[in-house]
């Protein structure tokens, strides 16, 4: 029997992490050796469950803020790039089942237009736009 996908929300809640340890190399703007913070995908989710309507944090401010949060000098920008994507897909999963916008995640609050990630999606971007612009961001 082949092995079934996991849908975006499966992979939210099943991310590993979190992990705090030296960055093995110097790599998009770390140091090898500073105190790095790789998170997990409820990490990110939580905190951007936190950011308030009506304003938005960019996606180095969440990074720098999970590390000072983790006790950490860095965030690993690749991980949580790809972190990112994982909450937005399983936040437009949840959406698409019937759940009401006030009740998922607000990841519009952190992606905007020129953010890397809103050209990996695997849905339309215009529905995050438009509820960026709902918000006045």
């Amino acid at each position: 029997m082949a092995n079934q996908k996991k849908t975006w929300t499966q992979k939210l809640q099943t991310s590993k992490g979190p992990v705090v340890k030296p960055a093995p190399m110097n790599i998009a703007g770390m140091k090898a050796g500073q105190i790095m913070l790789i998170p997990s995908a409820q990490v990110v989710d939580a905190f951007v469950r936190k950011i308030p309507r009506g304003k938005s944090v960019s996606v180095l401010e969440l990074r720098q803020q999970l590390a000072t949060d983790h006790k950490a000098e860095v965030c690993c920008p690749m991980s949580t790039g790809f972190l990112i994507r994982i909450v937005a897909e399983a936040a437009y999963e949840a959406y698409e089942a019937g759940q009401k916008i006030t009740d998922i995640t607000p990841i519009w609050r952190v992606l905007d237009k020129d953010a890397p990630t809103i050209k990996k999606l695997s849905f339309d971007p215009d529905f995050l736009l438009n509820l960026r612009t709902q918000e006045g961001l």
